[in-house]
């Protein structure tokens, strides 16, 4: 069976690129426009990972942790953001909003992928 990672991001062209690095990695898929988007998509589905934007319109990377975090059911599952933000005070509120790790934009698929398999166990 493989495993699900939810893609969190108002860039369209942003959720291809890492929806096909994925699935070629063969990994399932659900991706979201923005934090509102990706919560409404969950309905209790099993999802092994979230990566997801810092900056979207509507609901935020940070706002959309920290609701995702107060779901008993996920409170565990690993989130990553990809974000063009390399500031540390934005590393910092990630972090305690519930982010488990980080990857600055741009990044190539390799590296995706083998931040993916650290944390889609």
């Amino acid at each position: 069976m493989s495993k699900t990672v939810l893609i969190v991001d108002d860039s369209a062209s942003m959720r291809q690129l890492v929806s096909f690095a994925l699935k070629d990695a063969g990994y399932d898929v659900i991706d979201a426009v923005n934090g509102k988007d990706a919560l409404n998509k969950l309905n209790g589905t099993k999802i092994e990972m979230v990566l997801t934007d810092l900056n979207m319109p509507e609901m935020d990377g940070i706002e959309f942790i920290k609701q995702f975090r107060s779901s008993s059911g996920y409170r565990f599952t690993p989130i990553v953001m990809l974000t063009t933000e390399s500031q540390e005070s934005k590393k910092q509120e990630g972090k305690q909003a519930g982010a488990s790790g980080w990857i600055v934009k741009p990044f190539t698929p390799e590296q995706l992928i083998d931040v993916v398999k650290k944390f889609a166990k």
